[in-house]
């Protein structure tokens, strides 16, 4: 199993446009920040402005805290194509190499050569939101400081003091993990069904596009299969910027994301055990 997943990260790592994800992130997260560096001052003035009318706010709203709040909001939406493009060519890319029929003529058993690809796509993904808190956290505290972070919500506005905020961003990264693992799962689960892999990384994207936007759309119909939906729970990481934290919601959430990951990955399996390779 160790030496398969060695092989696995090996082929994933050694492709190029593995680090064009590494890539588009960094890109985006630089063009972001600087966006801020330039003109960030009034666009939080912008949107602070009822709020400025009745409190008296001072300090150093924008800081490293609130603009990585922001670059996460914008980027943890096109973050599921870059897992996608990993995940769905993990068993549709062999299959039109034809790699994966020569691979299966040696004793491994396919539910375990399933187990492998989705544990590497995984690792990739890990490695993926690790980066990510890298240049948009870390590289964010370094241009723009440290501070208290308010949280500006539709109806609300959330303060949350400089000294409680670190643990929120571990958390808010370890639940947009979990997350992606879902995604990785769902393409994984449509890669074993093609032979090549534009088909399960487009449609993984068109699934998640048509599901996010019944999960924001407030009409009564969709109000009732909103819980059942993946994408639905995928923001939960924006709980841990709540005061108090929705602690039942999260980990409901968290729990449906666990469950469509489970159920994407066995129903990979049972597929693909009965796959016929050979036509």
């Amino acid at each position: 199993m160790i030496s398969l997943l060695r092989i696995e990260l090996y082929k994933i790592f050694k492709r190029p446009r593995t680090y064009i994800s590494f890539g588009i992130v960094t890109a985006i997260t630089f063009i972001i920040q600087l966006a801020m560096l330039s003109g960030g001052r009034d666009f939080i003035a912008f949107g602070m402005q009822g709020v400025s009318e009745q409190f008296d706010i001072q300090g150093h709203i924008l800081n490293g805290y609130l603009v990585t709040y922001i670059i996460l909001q914008s980027l943890l939406i096109h973050i599921p194509l870059l897992v996608a493009l990993v995940a769905g060519d993990a068993l549709a890319g062999e299959a039109n190499l034809g790699v994966l029929r020569l691979l299966l003529t040696k004793p491994i058993a396919r539910s375990r050569l399933v187990l492998v690809k989705f544990i590497s796509s995984v690792i990739y993904t890990i490695l993926l939101i690790v980066w990510l808190a890298i240049v948009a956290l870390f590289l964010s505290l370094l241009l723009f400081g440290p501070g208290d972070m308010i949280n500006m919500k539709s109806d609300a506005f959330v303060l949350i003091l400089k000294n409680d905020i670190m643990w929120r961003y571990v958390a808010a990264f370890g639940f947009a993990t979990l997350a992606m693992t879902t995604i990785a799962a769902l393409s994984l689960f449509l890669s074993a069904f093609a032979d090549n892999s534009i088909g399960p990384i487009m449609t993984t994207m068109g699934m998640v596009v048509v599901l996010t936007i019944l999960s924001n759309l407030e009409l009564p119909l969709f109000n009732i299969i909103k819980p059942y939906l993946f994408t639905t729970h995928m923001i939960g990481w924006k709980g841990f910027f709540d005061d108090p934290v929705p602690y039942a919601a999260i980990g409901r959430s968290a729990m449906v994301l666990v469950g469509y990951t489970v159920g994407f990955v066995t129903a990979t399996i049972l597929y693909f055990n009965k796959k016929d390779i050979k036509s």
